[in-house]
């Protein structure tokens, strides 16, 4: 199976109510229109150039600073953490302060990913930027505002409430190496389809996606303990030695 350039598109529905739960009703376009101050924000977060679309959808709430984004999107995908990462908005770069200092001379600076929250982007325009994760493989997601929500109670984390299929493995080579990768484990006769499947954890489903598990993710994001897992949860009934 081999990966394309995917222009990520954008979903439109009905008008937005005033007061709902994340997990009424059909999804509308982003709406300014509110007659509560908004306290949360349902936002669309999906990789970009892999076919068929690998996405999540998340209610935030409104006061969360882009480091905070950043924690809820690793949580969500499953990724390990484990490299650089940058919001690109408007033609700037946000990051952890950390490492948002230039290395060299000359080279671009970047901002303090903690002094922008989702709250200070213009409620009149449709919001859309790129969050990079590990500047080796690219991973490019592109976030997207649809709603506003005012929620009862307030929300103190964030939650997944919908999704579609995989994150490919951590380190696996970006886009063109996923495409290499699913070609090797979907062909036992390549000589590296066992060493290959050992590596990624003995199982992986490209169309695998736990909802309920990415939301338990999701809300635990900002814990300094959190559980990252590192593999797919195997098949109920299937023994390693099958997987390998």
């Amino acid at each position: 199976m081999r990966s394309s350039r995917a222009r990520p598109r954008r979903e439109t529905g009905g008008a937005a109510t005033n007061r709902v739960t994340p997990h009424e009703g059909a999804i509308p376009a982003y709406s300014r229109d509110m007659l509560d101050e908004p306290n949360a924000v349902q936002i669309r977060v999906a990789l970009v150039g892999i076919e068929p679309p690998i996405w999540r959808r998340l209610v935030v709430p409104i006061g969360f600073h882009l480091g905070q984004l950043h924690r809820v999107i690793q949580a969500a995908f499953g990724w390990w953490d484990c490299h650089l990462h940058e919001f690109r908005i408007g033609g700037l770069s946000y990051c952890d302060a950390e490492a948002g200092e230039p290395e060299f001379e000359g080279d671009a600076r970047s901002f303090d990913e903690s002094t922008v929250r989702l709250l200070d982007f213009d409620r009149r325009e449709h919001v859309r930027f790129l969050y990079v994760y590990d500047f080796g493989d690219d991973w490019e997601h592109v976030i997207e505002f649809e709603r506003l929500l005012a929620l009862d109670p307030k929300p103190r984390t964030a939650s997944c409430i919908d999704g579609a299929r995989a994150r490919p493995p951590e380190d696996v080579g970006g886009v063109n190496g996923y495409a290499d990768f699913l070609d090797i484990i979907a062909d036992p006769e390549n000589p590296e389809h066992g060493e290959t499947k050992r590596w990624a954890g003995g199982h992986f489903d490209p169309e695998w996606f736990d909802r309920e598990m990415t939301d338990k993710d999701v809300r635990n994001a900002l814990r300094a303990n959190r559980r990252i897992r590192l593999h797919q949860p195997r098949p109920k009934g299937a023994s390693r030695s099958s997987q390998l």
